[in-house]
């Protein structure tokens, strides 16, 4: 601690002392005025003389409406800026009060914050008639000998606005970067001023500041300017909307296929202060329309196909049926054989099918459900639509011959298929074996049946199928092309 200094320590009570006998002369109405300095070491008189006239003289001088009340509430004295304030006269204000330039309950608050004004200063916000937000503080106050409230109103509206505007740009923010669009806000000299995060996908680097097309190149087919972004920001600030223009931005990092439109921007006003330009990316949707097309084409190619594969069907099974009845029963049944394939080739959308699904597709109907008459073994893969819809029509036709002739004639007859996966192959094998039905002998005549085993798939030189006819049951190796086994 330091030596105290009793020059200076004396100096500052005297000062004190001056200082309290001063608060006590003016608390008693000893002192009718005070001279201040100010900082620039300037001198004002401030007169505390008894009476009202210094307080007017001093409320005239305020910038604010300004009015004073006694204890009972009566108007002492109001200002010019109060009138002003109020759209009256400071006479009308005097002589019809505050309150008559206020809606009813903007008057009823004012009356209860000049109840509370006269112990402890208060104050409310209140809007007056047209439209402008005011703050009406009251707190007590001493006229001379006189117990009053002084009240002031104090026009708020532009901060009001000015805080409407802070928190509409924050939310025009909050939903720019929550926008899932690129989203791009330029001035109305065409330089962005704002973008949000998804603008990255379309230019690497950062665009505020620049102007639209030196940010972000595009090329539109068929547009007339030879600088298509700036022309079409040039529209939006003119006040023409711009809407689903597809474009390319040949220099985005992802983004490459675009939709765009603009709109003027306008901000408190009908005054167009800029544009707003939205972006949208078209690369999945363009994908989605090449699959499409791709999907067309494939589409025509298969029912082409198809069409040919039933007229076939019908033209040989008509040279090989004899009636009516024998035609029908045979060519519904091939039909349906190629309808099951092609229904669980549309559940995985005509991509790649089990070999096992397909077996169970065209023998399952033949069997009675709980028995267990057909057999399967051996890995099972996965092959794709053409090598499915020939093993279809194979599969039905074995099914069929051998529940009219074969093991499924008989109650105790079993069909066996074992499946063999070599990948060092050029094909996957199947092979089907009846037991226990009735004994088998090499037909005389071959069928159209016989055709469809042996050549459906010999569409490949790695695919085909053997018949042969083992007295314990037929038996048929069947060959599909290693191309079309996708995998296990």
């Amino acid at each position: 601690m330091g030596q105290e200094n009793p020059a200076l320590t004396a100096e500052l009570r005297r000062r004190l002392e001056e200082a309290e006998e001063t608060i006590r002369a003016i608390r008693e109405g000893e002192v009718d005025a005070l001279v201040i300095r100010s900082r620039a070491q300037e001198e004002e008189v401030f007169t505390l003389e008894g009476g009202p006239e210094p307080f007017r003289a001093f409320m005239e001088a305020m910038d604010l409406g300004a009015a004073a009340f006694d204890a009972e509430g009566r108007m002492l004295y109001a200002n010019a800026a109060l009138g002003d304030l109020l759209g009256l006269t400071a006479d009308e204000v005097l002589v019809r009060g505050i309150c008559s330039a206020l809606d009813p309950e903007s008057a009823a608050r004012v009356r209860d914050l000049l109840a509370r004004g006269a112990t402890a200063k208060s104050s409310v916000e209140i809007v007056v008639g047209d439209g402008r937000h005011v703050q009406v503080s009251a707190s007590p106050l001493r006229v001379g000998v006189t117990d009053a409230v002084a009240v002031t109103l104090t026009d708020i509206t532009s901060r009001i606005r000015e805080r409407a505007s802070q928190e509409s740009e924050r939310a025009a923010l909050a939903i720019l970067a929550s926008a899932n669009e690129a989203v791009i806000v330029c001035d109305r000299e065409g330089r962005i001023t704002h973008a949000n995060a998804a603008v990255a996908a379309i230019t690497a680097e950062s665009p505020i500041g620049k102007t639209f097309s030196s940010a972000i190149n595009l090329t539109i087919s068929g547009f007339s300017a030879a600088d298509p972004g700036s022309e079409i920001v040039a529209r939006a600030i003119g006040g023409t909307p711009v809407q689903g223009i597809e474009a390319a931005a040949p220099d985005a990092p992802k983004c490459k296929d675009l939709l765009i439109s603009a709109a003027p921007l306008r901000i408190g006003s009908d005054q167009i202060s800029g544009c707003v330009v939205t972006m949208v990316d078209l690369s999945q949707r363009k994908t989605l329309e090449q699959q499409q097309l791709l999907l067309m084409g494939e589409l025509d190619h298969r029912v082409k196909n198809t069409l040919a594969l039933v007229l076939s069907i019908a033209n040989r099974t008509a040279n090989s049926e004899e009636t009516v009845d024998g035609f029908q029963t045979a060519f519904s049944g091939r039909i349906q054989a190629l309808a099951a394939t092609h229904n669980i080739l549309a559940e995985c959308s005509w991509s790649s099918v089990r070999v096992a699904e397909v077996l169970h597709q065209e023998v399952g109907p033949f069997i009675t459900t709980g028995e267990n008459r057909l057999r399967v073994s051996g890995p099972d893969v996965r092959i794709r639509p053409r090598a499915a819809i020939a093993l279809g029509l194979v599969l039905h036709e074995l099914a069929t011959n051998a529940v009219k002739y074969g093991a499924l004639s008989s109650p105790d007859g079993v069909v066996a298929v074992n499946f063999t996966d070599n990948p060092e192959s050029a094909f996957f094998s199947l092979e089907w074996r009846e037991a226990d039905g009735p004994r088998v002998a090499e037909p005389n005549r071959f069928g159209f049946g016989q055709t469809v085993i042996t050549r459906s798939l010999q569409y490949s030189v790695d695919g085909g199928a053997e018949l042969e006819y083992p007295s314990e049951g037929v038996r048929c190796t069947m060959r599909i092309p290693r191309a079309d086994v996708v995998g296990a």
